[in-house]
């Protein structure tokens, strides 16, 4: 085994030991954002025609503000933050961004469309300290709708596996505007095949509600859905996520503006990119009464929302309120604890219904340096 290598598998490890002790902080305390989004460029060097997010002509936001903006969302409690846009590699200065990020102790994250990765630059990352990237390829030949193409992107895909010490998940999405449904398949058969973690996303429309699915590309989701290897490739998200495909609604609470941030580049506060202008507070006047008050207020918008990362972290707070009920309704068909994995059922006991499951979590959140 390489340098190289054992350096990737110390990296791992010490990231998944941080992103312990972030969901061990989301279960302690119910209202400090688990998820935040900031946007350091509405620019983009793309301009896909289902986008909603961009624009062609906007300068960078200072350094300065930006690191100010990451201060105030740590001052929250913040576990994640996830640098999107636009395009975030077109700020000057994003190493500098992410540094302080991990310099908050916060789990930094990176949405790009990939075009601007080039060994250097992927060097650059691994050293300011990202933990997490992300790329969505929307086809495998680009079009007039998509210019993110595996065609395009596979070359910056083989650089991140020789050289990224970070995680790479690669997205790959179904819906209105894509011409080709197989190509959903085709690229995150490639992803898989590289070792990158994969997802799938159903299109949104303008307003980021859902648009269903036909018979064929429903298949090609449930496929892709299966090929998931994270945290929440389990029988009960799945199900949340055949639903949207289907258009059909999902009763669940929205925890937007609370749990999860979306931070514009003005520095206002939205519930997420598709609903922005509520609550549209500036985020240094944002408060922890703002986000109980958004913590608990239902969102009209919840049941038709295809914002992935919204619903994943409301995921983590039914856990906390009722941890039993929601592993019986997420992880089993059935309507029993007993048909719980064994893991699960010792954990479950470990931590929530065995006589000193008090002693365990503390002991725990002791381990994970949870204050």
């Amino acid at each position: 085994m390489g340098l190289f290598p054992v350096t990737q598998f110390l990296c791992r490890a010490h990231r998944r030991f941080r992103q312990a002790r972030m969901v061990a902080q989301a279960f302690r305390l119910p209202h400090p954002p688990i998820v935040a989004h900031i946007v350091p460029v509405r620019r983009c060097n793309l301009s896909c025609t289902y986008c909603n997010e961009f624009d062609s002509t906007s300068s960078p936001v200072p350094t300065s503000v930006m690191l100010s903006r990451i201060d105030r969302l740590a001052a929250l409690g913040t576990g994640v933050i996830t640098i999107s846009g636009g395009e975030p590699l077109l700020h000057p200065e994003l190493d500098a961004i992410i540094r302080q990020i991990r310099r908050q102790r916060i789990i930094a994250t990176l949405i790009t469309n990939g075009f601007l990765l080039r060994p250097e630059r992927i060097r650059r990352l691994n050293q300011a300290g990202l933990d997490h990237l992300q790329i969505s390829i929307d086809n495998v030949i680009p079009d007039e709708v998509s210019k993110k193409s595996l065609k395009a992107l596979d070359r910056r895909l083989h650089w991140l596996v020789e050289y990224a010490k970070f995680d790479v998940n690669i997205n790959s999405v179904v819906g209105s505007g894509v011409r080709n449904p197989e190509d959903a398949l085709v690229i995150a058969r490639r992803a898989q095949g590289l070792g990158f973690k994969t997802s799938v996303g159903v299109i949104h429309n303008g307003k980021g509600q859902l648009v269903p699915l036909s018979d064929k590309e429903q298949r090609i989701h449930d496929e892709i859905l299966g090929m998931e290897k994270s945290s929440f490739a389990f029988t009960g998200y799945h199900r949340f996520q055949r639903n949207l495909a289907k258009g059909q609604p999902n009763q669940w609470h929205c925890r937007a503006g609370s749990r999860y941030l979306y931070i514009c580049e003005d520095g206002l506060v939205h519930w997420c990119s598709q609903q922005r202008g509520y609550p549209g507070i500036p985020l240094e006047r944002y408060t922890h009464e703002d986000l109980k008050r958004e913590s608990d207020i239902p969102k009209p918008c919840a049941p038709n929302c295809t914002v992935g990362c919204v619903h994943r972290v409301a995921v983590l707070d039914s856990l906390r309120e009722n941890p039993v009920e929601t592993l019986v309704t997420w992880l089993t068909e059935g309507q029993t604890e007993s048909n719980l994995p064994l893991p699960v059922r010792f954990l479950t006991w470990l931590f929530v219904t065995g006589k000193g499951h008090q002693f365990f979590r503390e002991a725990t959140l002791r381990l994970l340096r949870v204050k």
